[in-house]
């Protein structure tokens, strides 16, 4: 792939443009790379990664996987469609796929590329675990977190250059390789605390707004922080929160969560 436009603006666009609202939580990120360069490399790579993997089809697990990703996506277009931010899923292509696998894991690329891992379906236990997940990996993609991590990489390591336009094509690209690399599984990025914390906000909107019952995220985490005790600890929490803090975190976004979930036609 070639990397000739990951970065077109200057110093003042750079403050206006490139600054990113989350229409969902309302946080503010840097995101200074080219969306449709990610989109285009995270659909090869997710290829990729199917082909070399075991895809699990027609199964009522793998049912459950894309009937499940389903309803959190159209849950998502239908808030973003209210807001008229329709525009910001338009090069979105959705997939959602089960792959045979022991890891307990689940990511989504961005652009809606989606794989859920068979080793975590025994601590989802059902569509409404299954839905925590799904809506916390969906909202990375929909915040852009791929993005900024690439941005704070480059600020990181260009710092005054990037600003003033000076960063060379081959300098994005190893930038961007680093952050994603080539050859493995793009979509394992590891992503900020502050960005886990906002996919757990956002994914327990979602989950509501999809007709799921938020109030089983507690229980989905603590049961995924007890398949970590006495080894090592699933790629899956890898750069999460501490238990204590996002179990105390839910706590205080559970009532508006389940206000969606109430307009959704759940049952308080």
């Amino acid at each position: 792939m070639k990397f000739t436009h990951l970065l077109g603006i200057g110093a003042i666009a750079l403050s206006v443009t490139a600054c990113t609202t989350n229409p969902i939580t309302g946080r503010s990120s840097l995101q200074l790379a080219n969306n449709s360069e990610i989109l285009t490399m995270s659909a090869q790579e997710y290829k990729t990664t199917l082909s070399k993997g075991k895809v699990i089809t027609g199964t009522a697990d793998a049912k459950r996987v894309v009937n499940v990703g389903n309803r959190i996506k159209s849950a998502a277009e239908r808030y973003y469609q209210n807001i008229g931010r329709s525009a910001d899923l338009a090069n979105y292509s959705w997939e959602f796929n089960l792959l045979q696998s022991n890891e307990l894991n689940a990511w989504c690329m961005p652009g809606g590329k989606v794989a859920v891992y068979t080793g975590i379906l025994p601590v989802t236990k059902d569509d409404n675990g299954l839905a925590v997940v799904l809506g916390h990996e969906v909202s990375h993609a929909l915040a852009g977190h791929g993005n900024e991590r690439i941005s704070q990489a480059m600020m990181a390591q260009y710092g005054g250059a990037l600003l003033g336009g000076a960063i060379s094509n081959a300098q994005w690209a190893s930038v961007f390789q680093k952050v994603y690399p080539i050859g493995s599984q793009v979509a394992l990025l590891k992503y900020g605390r502050g960005q886990e914390s906002e996919a757990d906000e956002m994914g327990l909107y979602l989950m509501s707004m999809a007709g799921y019952d938020p109030r089983a995220a507690i229980p989905f985490w603590n049961r995924m922080e007890a398949s970590s005790s006495g080894s090592r600890q699933p790629e899956f929490l890898s750069t999460h929160p501490n238990p204590e803090t996002r179990i105390s975190d839910i706590n205080k976004d559970l009532p508006k969560a389940l206000e969606y979930y109430k307009a959704a036609g759940g049952k308080i």
